[in-house]
This record gives C-alpha cells, sequence and structure tokens, in this order.
C-alpha cells in the first residue's frame, strides 16, 4: 500500500476478537470494535530487515494497519488502546467506501507501569483517495521515517518554528498552543457577559498577556 516497498509487505488479516480478548479493553471499546470495525489487516512492517533503513533509537518497528470501518466515524480510544499495548510504533490508514485517512499517534514509551507506550496528540489526514495521501518514505532510519510520517500527516498543525527543531518539541509547543487558545476562547467568553466595567479591564489585561503568549509558539 501507498508506494511502499513489496519487501514490507505482510497482508495478514487479524481476526477482531485477537484484540479484544488479548488486550485490556473496557466493555466500551470492545463494543466499538463490534460495531464500527469491519476487518482488520496487518499490510506493512517497516523493519531494518524489511528495508535497507537503519535501526532508530527510539523506533525499532513501523507497523501499517489497514482498518476497514462500517462508517466514515471511528472512536479514537481504539486506536489509543491498540498504540499503547503493541509495542511497535503503528501507522493506521482508515477505509471506508475506498477513500482513506492516515492517523497516527505521537508514541513514547513508557518509564514504568504496565503498558508498552503512552500516546499523545493524535494526527490524521482528511477523507482521501490512496494515491493522494501524502505518505513517503523519508530519511535514512527508521526514527526518521516515523517522524517524517507524523509531520507528513500532521501537514500545518506541525510546523516547525525554527531550524532543526525536534518533533517532541514542535508537539510540546502545538499542545501548549492548543492550550492557550481555549484559554483565550473562554475568557472572551466571560468578558462579553462581565457586567462591571472594572472586571472588564481586567480580564482584557489578561487576554492581552495570552495573546501575547499565543505569538511566541
Amino acid at each position: 500500500m501507498i508506494g511502499l516497498p513489496k519487501t514490507t509487505e505482510f497482508n495478514r488479516r487479524i481476526p477482531k476478537k485477537k484484540f479484544y480478548e488479548n488486550m485490556d479493553i473496557s466493555p466500551a471499546l470492545k463494543k466499538v470494535f463490534v460495531e464500527q470495525v469491519k476487518n482488520i489487516y496487518w499490510r506493512n512492517k517497516i523493519a531494518v530487515s524489511t528495508t535497507n533503513l537503519a535501526a532508530g533509537k527510539e523506533v525499532t518497528e513501523i507497523e501499517v494497519f489497514e482498518v476497514y470501518l462500517n462508517s466514515p466515524v471511528l472512536d479514537d480510544g481504539l486506536l489509543r488502546q491498540i498504540d499503547r499495548e503493541i509495542p511497535y510504533h503503528i501507522l493506521f490508514l482508515l477505509e471506508y467506501q475506498e477513500k482513506y485517512q492516515a492517523w497516527i499517534g505521537y508514541k513514547e514509551a513508557m518509564l514504568s507501569g504496565n503498558k508498552a507506550f503512552k500516546v499523545n496528540s493524535y494526527y490524521h489526514t482528511d477523507w482521501l483517495s490512496e494515491e493522494e495521501l501524502p505518505l513517503k518514505i523519508t530519511g535514512l532510519s527508521l526514527d526518521e521515517v516515523y517522524e517524517n510520517f507524523v509531520r507528513q500527516i500532521a501537514g500545518n498543525n506541525l510546523k516547525v518554528q525554527t531550524f532543526g527543531e525536534s518533533l517532541k518539541n514542535t508537539i510540546e509547543r502545538n499542545e501548549k498552543k492548543q492550550v492557550v487558545q481555549k484559554q483565550i476562547a473562554l475568557l472572551q467568553s466571560k468578558i462579553r457577559k462581565e457586567k462591571q466595567l472594572n472586571k472588564q479591564m481586567q480580564m482584557n489585561h489578561e487576554l492581552k498577556k495570552l495573546r501575547k503568549e499565543l505569538e511566541s509558539l
């Protein structure tokens, strides 16, 4: 799929039952599996053994899972649970009526606990044809390929602020930006509702500080 080397092809169907029998999954997520997911295929395995890529410090393999859906909506909690428990980085390709969305989570190894990974933000494309998906192997190592997959899928949502900025720093800055944007929206709503002029002035002062902070991110 998506023009990946034939040496990476795996093409095995994974019964849904295997997921919810072998994962620590809630009844609600099991219901998502049953109702929203039609089939899951393990399409590709991007690894040192299947490519000419160098081993990564953080990424040992990238698995490509194609998930056929019963509707164009999927609870991303399901992807998050799969990501947490499978000890490899995963690129999800959701399929519905011959259109695709590419999904990927920023995934870091847990220092402790019984989960393999913690997953922070998820990024995804719009619904596109397979040919339109903005995915290609770029980089010399598995770390670089994974980071470029994340940036390719996220697009303008993960703009680099300074040359050489790491993916981790870009994501942390973007998450902070989203927090500040929510704070600004909440404060603007409060200002519109506030009747007392002195309180409006105090909140407008705080609003200016938040906008200045947002500009720096």
